[in-house]
């Protein structure tokens, strides 16, 4: 996690992707938080009022205007009253950033060395950074629509507009116009895949036998609570191909699997793990026949 900052019914988080999907991040994360705070309050049912909203960001042109942007929400939204409060504000990722305190699961480096190479110099700069974002004009091209972002604000938008110029634009992504195109590229191509598996008849039933003629473990063995080690393996590999690469839901797969969906949770990152290890590829399953 890069920044961070929690407000009284919100918060932000900044995160550097990585071979874990966002969305798999995103229900670990919240599913442990509103299991753990139910528990502890001894309620039930869902505590956020709607799904989290995401954009990707293009790191070398926003990633310190971001940064910026999520470490002054506590103070534009009146929870802190200064850049001093702010500073010893525990909710934040601000006061790590400045060395008042330390996360073991929070890491620094990433961000200091985009002002400079030493810590000290490093947190002096920032600080002088983030300090002339507290009076500068509110950056709608952060929060505002695709072209907004992708384009660098109104005026730039105005321009394109007095140029008759196309802009490539997309709401959930921050970035270029270049990189905007790359990336509903690579989501296309994705999109074209599962089209591509169900066009040729790969569903969950065409993966369970792939998953079992990889491990050798029966089908049947996959479903159900049981807890053998070498069929805890396979149902993990399972798990893990049917949300990455079909695309089921987490509650579709528990249904079918007949098993609680933390239990499906936790199999998919046991699968990822054990895909991993065995150098275990899902095209593998492709060439399995019937």
């Amino acid at each position: 996690m890069l920044r961070w900052a929690l407000l009284p019914n919100h918060f932000h988080l900044l995160l550097k992707t990585g071979d874990v999907p966002v969305a798999t991040v995103m229900r670990r994360l919240l599913s442990g938080y509103v299991n753990r705070f139910n528990r502890r309050h001894n309620r039930s049912g869902h505590l956020f009022q709607n799904r989290y909203k995401s954009i990707l960001c293009q790191e070398n042109v926003y990633l310190k205007e971001l940064v910026r942007y999520i470490h002054l929400n506590p103070l534009r939204a009146g929870v802190v009253k200064t850049l001093e409060e702010l500073d010893g504000y525990r909710y934040c990722g601000h006061g790590l950033l400045m060395g008042k305190f330390q996360n073991d699961w929070q890491e620094t480096k990433s961000v200091l060395t985009l002002f400079a190479n030493r810590d000290s110099t490093a947190r002096v700069r920032y600080r002088t950074f983030v300090e002339a974002g507290v009076s500068a004009a509110r950056r709608p091209d952060l929060v505002g629509g695709g072209l907004v972002r992708s384009t660098g604000g109104w005026q730039a938008v105005q321009g394109l507009r007095k140029d008759a110029t196309l802009k490539k634009s997309d709401e959930r992504i921050l970035g270029d116009s270049q990189f905007v195109e790359e990336v509903l590229a690579r989501a296309e191509e994705a999109l074209h895949r599962k089209y591509e598996l169900a066009t040729r008849g790969v569903g969950i039933d065409e993966l369970m036998h792939g998953v079992s003629e990889l491990t050798g473990v029966p089908s049947e063995a996959m479903t159900g609570a049981g807890k053998k080690r070498d069929a805890a393996g396979a149902r993990g590999l399972l798990c893990f191909w049917a949300v990455s690469e079909l695309g089921i839901s987490l509650t579709e797969l528990a249904g079918r699997l007949g098993i609680a969906v933390s239990t499906v949770s936790g199999a998919v990152q046991r699968g990822e793990q054990y895909a991993k290890r065995e150098k275990l590829r899902f095209e593998a399953i492709l060439n399995v026949k019937k």
